[in-house]
């Protein structure tokens, strides 16, 4: 009896929270059929659906997902490899601040799409440029989040530690780190969205698969159920990623639950 009165508390908290996206899909598949909204321009969530499940029989579906996905894990994980020691530098070395400030201010406001072109000019249009325009857009989330991180460590923290004699090696690794790491996971999942729409820019140009290739191709051929089912996919790619991140987060910083 008991377990079904979770089940049910379950199931009702689970539709209550999504209601809205449910009543969204509903009137995407009857607005279209009644008139309302052209059928030729709106595919219904139906026809959508049916060209995904095409997609999967005939294969394509795993061939653009995966592309994209290595696209998007390739500048992603450039980005953490450049973005997080540079950020915790930026953060906890004030010399080195004052050196680089004024050109990481300058070089932030210069959006990822207004660089495509130079990317492009110097590094062709094969995987190369793709991988620098996402490289490029999930950096600034993920070193600025960093250096947040990295500067607003709990002072008392670093004392304690200091009075117990311990050594800076032993303090990164074990005070300031670990209080940086909610904000440097942040600035990931952030990045990771920014990585994901732009990758559908850098598909758009210069590329013969991908989600963003097989948007564009959709619509210059006028299969638009296939054009939505590729956006879908998109948005259903940012989702994986980011409960992907989200479940690494708490895995990492559950210690705060029970600060």
């Amino acid at each position: 009896m008991k377990s079904r009165i979770k089940l049910r508390k379950k199931l009702i908290a689970f539709v209550s929270s999504h209601l809205l996206i449910f009543i969204l899909l509903a009137l995407w598949e009857v607005l279209p059929g009644i008139g309302v909204l052209n059928k030729v321009y709106i595919s219904a969530p139906s026809e959508v659906a049916g060209s995904i499940v095409a997609l999967v029989k005939n294969g394509q579906l795993w061939t653009h997902l995966l592309i994209s996905l290595q696209r998007v894990l390739s500048g992603l994980g450039i980005a953490l490899i450049i973005g997080i020691p540079f950020g915790m530098f930026i953060g906890r070395i004030r010399w080195f601040e004052r050196l680089f400030d004024s050109i990481l201010q300058l070089s932030r406001q210069i959006s990822a799409l207004a660089l495509f072109p130079v990317f492009i000019l110097f590094l062709g249009i094969g995987e190369t440029s793709k991988m620098a325009i996402i490289f490029w857009a999930s950096l600034w989330p993920i070193l600025l989040n960093t250096v947040s991180g990295a500067k607003n460590v709990e002072p008392l923290y670093l004392k304690a530690a200091r009075s117990m004699g311990a050594a800076r090696k032993m303090i990164f690794t074990k005070v300031i780190l670990p209080a940086a790491m909610p904000s440097i996971l942040t600035g990931i999942r952030v990045g990771c969205a920014y990585g994901v729409m732009v990758l559908v820019a850098a598909e758009m140009i210069g590329a013969n698969s991908g989600l963003g290739f097989l948007v564009t191709n959709s619509q210059e051929t006028f299969k638009i159920p296939q054009m939505y089912g590729a956006i879908v996919l998109l948005a259903l790619l940012g989702i994986i990623l980011n409960f992907i991140i989200t479940r690494i987060e708490k895995s990492l910083t559950g210690w705060r639950e029970l600060a």
